[in-house]
């Protein structure tokens, strides 16, 4: 009796399982974005969110939590309802790092959560002040261990991926850089701009109208080819090889949501980012857009989490 019992219990759980999965959705859906309104992911999930409400027939709500670099957002995905009615707007290369900087988290960026797609990516560009004798990566190097302990880069603060971008340049390329902390980019962009410090990295999108007025000497752009908004400036894989640092963003959803509703995302998500409309929006915006299956970006997590553990370790940086 008891086994019979157990078995009506376990086929009741997956007809239940399977009819919910297939009234998917039914009610508004929250996206949530770990940083505030009005920048660059809040921009990009603004950008699909209304299509993707519009083709599931439901409301995609943006909830913007930010704070705590991120961790904030991430840990009340990670513990919500896995229904398919939260989701995250995660960007990839913060948690990987925030894996390996904070002494403590709530969460695990792989375990606990459940891969939809790859969303869009950004680069990131090194630029200098002109008043600095280079013109490309190779003479920065030459530049830099000709000059030890006399060249800097700013960042948008300690662990952060422009810190920890440079940090990687230094492993690769042999250089004692020394790094510089602002709170925020745009500090950062002040200061190289007027000669405080000598090299920053910056967002694409913001370094780029200084580099065209030639306020910015570009040195390289931090994704594996030249990115469509500067083609004329080499990426700095085309010196240091694999060389990247990209701003990449992902949906992805609690841990143990249904995979009929993964998929579902999944798919709806491909066919919005690869609209032609959308595509030139994004583009316009600085971003391009990269889609994936769950799988695979599954994969590219794990392979994050293992590529910025030995670089955040050698920079020394820490958080609580």
């Amino acid at each position: 009796m008891l086994k019979i019992i157990k078995t009506i219990a376990l086929l009741s759980a997956a007809v239940s399982f399977g009819v919910g999965a297939q009234n998917y959705p039914n009610q508004p859906i929250r996206l949530v974005v770990p940083f505030a309104a009005g920048g660059p992911s809040d921009v990009l999930a603004r950008a699909f969110s209304q299509k993707l409400g519009d083709d599931l027939g439901q409301p995609v709500i943006i909830d913007n939590k930010p704070g705590a670099g991120t961790n904030l957002a991430a840990e009340f995905v990670a513990r919500s309802k896995a229904d398919g009615y939260t989701l995250f707007l995660m960007m990839v290369g913060t948690q990987a790092i925030n894996e390996s900087l904070y002494k403590k988290l709530n969460y695990n960026v792989v375990k606990d959560f459940a891969p939809i797609t790859l969303v869009a990516s950004s680069s990131l560009m090194l630029v200098a002040n002109p008043s600095v004798p280079v013109k490309n990566v190779s003479e920065l190097i030459a530049y830099a261990k000709a000059n030890p302990g006399k060249v800097n880069f700013g960042s948008s603060g300690t662990g952060t991926p422009l810190h920890l971008g440079g940090e990687l340049f230094n492993v690769q390329a042999g250089t004692d850089i020394t790094h510089v902390p602002y709170k925020g980019a745009a500090p950062a962009l002040t200061d190289v701009l007027g000669g405080q410090i000598q090299t920053a990295m910056i967002g694409t999108p913001a370094a780029l109208p200084y580099v065209k007025s030639g306020k910015l000497t570009p040195i390289g752009v931090t994704s594996l080819k030249r990115s469509p908004n500067a083609p004329e400036v080499p990426a700095i894989a085309e010196t240091l090889n694999k060389f990247e640092v990209e701003l990449v963003y992902a949906l992805v959803a609690p841990a143990g949501t249904p995979k009929e509703i993964i998929q579902r995302l999944n798919t709806q998500m491909s066919s919005i980012l690869n609209n032609p409309e959308i595509k030139s929006q994004l583009a316009s915006k600085g971003f391009d857009v990269e889609t994936s299956t769950p799988e695979q970006l599954g994969e590219y997590i794990k392979a994050e989490v293992a590529k910025w553990r030995p670089i955040v370790k050698k920079s020394g940086a820490t958080a609580e």
